[in-house]
């Protein structure tokens, strides 16, 4: 059983926002792949709640909540007025791309399919106290004048460790994506303001592998 603790990942890059990943709890994985249930994408079956904008660049522990709070309304209202859509979809995240396919009503093929860049990933937590199994990250989207806005997207998975699941794939598809961008020298290992910090947690926040 290997047991691991998500760690605080930053990214300086002016006058890009701080990437953070925030994931306070050990979680306990049999494996490091997600667990397959004869679906035609490899995924984890989620319920998408939509998307807010949100304000700042600067994201910390719980910046999330009331974005959540407020999808989460919303979509109940959906469900009592009969207007939520009964489909689920199922989230794709692999480095460079996150994928959210949205499936029939019979949940066996993809409908349509929204695409997020990793590198315009700012946050993202499984740590919501309106729903512990409720995943959310926040996303830099281009416009199209260039300027940019943040978005707070959120899905609800099937369980609270189908979430801390999604945020542990997220860190290491970021861990990849920046990993490869560094090589590739469109991030620097040095400098003030292009500093990727790959584990800046200390030593008590480790905790060791079981093998």
């Amino acid at each position: 059983m290997l047991k691991t603790k998500l760690n605080v990942l930053t990214l300086r890059k002016e006058p890009l926002p701080t990437v953070i990943f925030h994931e306070p709890e050990a979680i306990e994985l049999c494996s490091t792949t997600p667990h397959a249930k004869s679906r035609t994408h490899a995924g984890y079956k989620v319920t998408y709640l939509g998307k807010v904008t949100i304000s700042g660049t600067q994201f910390l522990s719980g910046c999330t909540e009331s974005a959540v709070v407020g999808l989460v309304e919303h979509r109940a209202l959906a469900q009592q007025q009969g207007t939520c859509p009964a489909s689920g979809s199922l989230l794709e995240i692999r480095p460079f791309q996150v994928r959210l396919h949205h499936m029939d009503d019979r949940g066996e093929a993809s409908v349509t399919m929204d695409t997020y860049q990793v590198a315009r990933i700012a946050y993202c937590t499984a740590d919501h106290s309106v729903k512990p199994n409720i995943f959310a990250w926040i996303y830099r989207e281009i416009n199209d004048d260039l300027s940019f806005q943040m978005d707070c997207h959120a899905v609800e998975c099937e369980s609270k460790l189908e979430a801390k699941k999604l945020a542990h794939s997220m860190m290491e598809a970021f861990r990849k994506t920046f990993h490869s961008m560094r090589s590739d020298g469109r991030i620097h290992k040095s400098g003030s303001t292009d500093d990727f910090a790959e584990d800046s947690s200390t030593p008590e926040d480790s905790t060791p592998d079981d093998g």
